[in-house]
């Protein structure tokens, strides 16, 4: 099993937690943390954005990725949102073993 953290921001804690049932609930993750109070500050059509967002930390497999991002594109209200994927190289096996279990 290659299991993988995906980062995605939104807008505010309604449409994070909109996005993460669903992708709870269509086993493309086994979990998602829902964290409030992030600031982004990024470059959007040329102007520099000062925002305030959230970010939900997913917890899935490699293998779901691309089903995973196709539908956060379908829910999320974001033009262009941020959907990227850091391996989890170890963890306790435990998780691990539950997180494959999950989303089976």
């Amino acid at each position: 099993m290659e299991a993988i953290v995906v980062y995605i921001t939104a807008p505010n804690e309604d449409e994070a937690a909109k996005i993460a049932k669903t992708l709870v609930e269509q086993r493309l993750a086994a979990c998602v943390n829902i964290v409030r109070g992030i600031r982004s500050i990024y470059t959007w059509q040329g102007k520099i954005e000062d925002d305030a967002e959230v970010l939900m930390i997913a917890k899935t497999q490699l293998h779901l990725f691309e089903s995973l991002k196709n539908r956060v594109k379908e829910l999320h209200s974001y033009t262009v949102p941020e959907i990227i994927a850091s391996p989890i190289i170890d963890g306790s096996e435990d998780y691990l073993n539950w997180l494959k279990e999950a989303i089976g």
